[in-house]
C-alpha cells in the first residue's frame, strides 16, 4: 500500500518523494540517456534504512516500470532531473524544474 492509500504496482509509472504533495504529476528526464518519462507521485520516500544509510540522500524512488522505460533497470542508480508538472488533458502546460539527483528503482 501506498501513502495514497494505492495498491503498489511495480509495473506503474509511479514514484516515492519525500515533500511534493500526493499526487503530483512530474516529469523525469533520464540525463545519461536522453530518456524522459512522466510519473505520479504516489507514495513517501526514500528514507535511510538499515541496510542502506545511503538511501536517504536520494530525492526519489522510481518503480520498477519508470526505472525500465528510463533505461536504467539493471544499473540500480540514475542521474535525473525532477520537474513538477501540471497535466491537463494529457498535455503539459506548466514545469518548474527542481534539481538533479541520483535515484534508484523500487524492486
Amino acid at each position: 500500500m501506498t501513502a495514497n492509500g494505492e495498491a503498489f504496482k511495480r509495473e506503474g509509472l509511479t514514484t516515492a518523494h519525500k515533500y511534493l504533495p500526493l499526487p503530483t504529476n512530474v516529469q523525469v528526464p533520464n540525463l545519461e540517456n536522453g530518456r524522459s518519462i512522466i510519473v505520479r507521485v504516489n507514495d513517501r520516500g526514500p528514507f535511510p534504512s538499515v541496510y542502506n544509510s545511503h538511501s536517504g540522500k536520494r530525492i526519489i524512488d522510481l518503480s520498477w516500470g519508470a526505472a525500465k522505460r528510463l533505461g536504467f533497470l539493471k544499473k540500480g542508480l540514475a542521474r535525473v532531473r525532477v520537474e513538477t508538472i501540471q497535466l491537463v488533458k494529457e498535455q503539459i502546460v506548466f514545469r518548474r524544474s527542481l534539481l538533479e539527483f541520483r535515484v534508484r528503482s523500487l524492486l
